[in-house]
C-alpha cells in the first residue's frame, strides 16, 4: 500500500515521528506540494494525507490508484468530499485533537488585550523602568476579567472548554449555537446573537465556517458591542467581514481584535488589519502546540489503519 503525505510540514517540523505511518505501507511524505507537482506526486497512491492541498474534482479523478484521503486536520474543505464520494474514496478527518490548545490561544488573545504583557516586558527591556520617575507605569488600561462577561458564538468541544476557562477567571458566559447542550452547562446563559453581541465584554468564536456564518461579525454586529469589547477570533477568518472590523477599531466603537486566523492565509503584505489599532494577530498556530500535533498524527494514523482494517472511522462523506 502506498501512502503519500502532501505537506507534513506544518504537522510535523521534525519534533515527530511518521514511524508509526510508515508502518503501514510504503510512506513518502512531502515537506510541501505545489499544485503543479501535485498529481506527479500522489498519481501511484493508494492512500493520500493532506493538511491544506486542495484535492479538487479534477485533481481526484486524476489519481486512478487513490482509495482513501485523509486529512490532517478538523476542517476538511480542502477536498472536494462529493467527488470523492462518487469514486468509493473515504475522506476521513482528525475531529477532536486540539480542544485545550484553541481554547488556551483565545485566552492567550485575551490576556494579551487586557494586560499588554509582551509591550511592558519590551519596555523593560528597553530602559524605561530604569528610568521611571514612579515605581510602576502602565501605558494601556489594565483591564480585570472577573465579573466581565464572555459572549462564546460556538458552543462545541472548544466553546465549552473556552467556557470553562472563563469561568475560572470569575467571568459570566452567555452562549450561541444552534445545537446548544440542553440544559446550559452551570454558570452558562444561552442567548440569540444579538444579546450575546450587545451584553458581553468578550466574544469568542468558535463555530465552523458555513454560509450561514461567513461574515457573521459584520458592521451591523460590530456598531452593537460595547466600545470597551474586544473580540477573539481563533476559528475561521471568513467569519469575519474584515473591512468593517477595520473601521470598527480605528474608529475606537469597539477596543481591540486578537485573531489568529485570517480570511486569506497567508495574508498580502499590506493586509490593512496590520495597521489596525489594537489589533493582534498570530499565524494561525492555536492548533499547533506538540501536544495537540502529537494527537492530531497519532488519530490520523489511526484512521489509516482502520480503513486498512476495513472499518475505516472519522469519515466525513459517508
Amino acid at each position: 500500500m502506498h501512502i503519500v503525505v502532501l505537506d507534513g510540514y506544518t504537522l510535523n517540523p521534525g519534533d515527530l515521528s511518521w514511524g508509526e505511518l510508515e508502518k503501514l505501507g510504503d510512506c513518502t511524505v512531502h515537506d510541501r506540494t505545489p499544485p503543479e507537482d501535485l498529481v506527479d506526486r500522489a498519481c501511484a497512491a493508494e492512500i493520500v494525507l493532506t493538511n491544506k492541498v486542495v484535492l479538487s474534482r479534477d485533481i481526484i479523478a486524476r489519481l486512478p490508484r487513490l482509495h482513501y484521503v485523509g486529512v490532517l486536520a478538523t476542517g476538511y474543505d480542502v477536498v472536494d468530499v462529493a467527488a470523492a464520494r462518487e469514486r468509493g474514496i473515504p475522506v476521513a478527518n482528525v475531529p477532536t485533537y486540539g480542544t485545550a490548545s484553541v481554547a488556551q490561544m483565545a485566552f492567550a488573545h485575551l490576556l494579551n488585550l487586557t494586560q499588554h504583557v509582551a509591550h511592558h516586558a519590551r519596555t523593560v527591556r528597553d530602559g524605561r523602568w530604569t528610568a521611571s520617575p514612579d515605581f510602576c507605569y502602565w501605558d494601556y488600561p489594565l483591564v480585570e476579567l472577573a465579573g466581565l462577561t464572555m459572549g462564546i458564538v460556538g458552543f462545541g468541544r472548544i466553546g465549552q472548554t473556552t467556557a470553562r476557562l472563563a469561568l475560572a477567571f470569575g467571568m459570566q458566559v452567555l452562549y450561541h449555537d444552534v445545537l446548544a447542550p440542553d440544559p446550559s452547562p452551570e454558570g452558562c446563559r444561552r442567548v440569540d446573537l444579538d444579546e450575546l453581541f450587545r451584553e458581553s465584554d468578550v466574544i469568542s468564536l468558535h463555530c465552523p465556517l458555513t454560509p450561514q456564518t461567513r461574515a457573521l461579525v459584520n458592521a451591523e454586529r460590530l456598531s452593537t458591542m460595547k466600545p470597551s469589547a474586544f473580540l477573539i477570533n481563533t476559528s475561521r477568518g471568513p467569519l469575519i467581514d474584515e473591512a468593517a472590523l477595520i473601521d470598527a477599531l480605528n474608529a475606537g466603537r469597539i477596543a481591540g481584535a486578537g485573531l489568529d486566523v485570517l480570511a486569506a492565509e497567508p495574508p498580502d503584505a499590506g493586509n490593512p488589519l496590520y495597521r489596525a489599532k489594537n489589533c493582534f494577530i498570530t499565524p494561525h498556530i492555536a492548533w499547533a502546540t506538540r501536544a495537540a500535533r502529537a494527537r492530531l498524527l497519532d488519530i490520523a494514523v489511526r484512521n489509516v489503519a482502520a480503513f486498512l482494517r476495513g472499518r475505516p472511522e472519522n469519515v466525513v462523506n459517508i
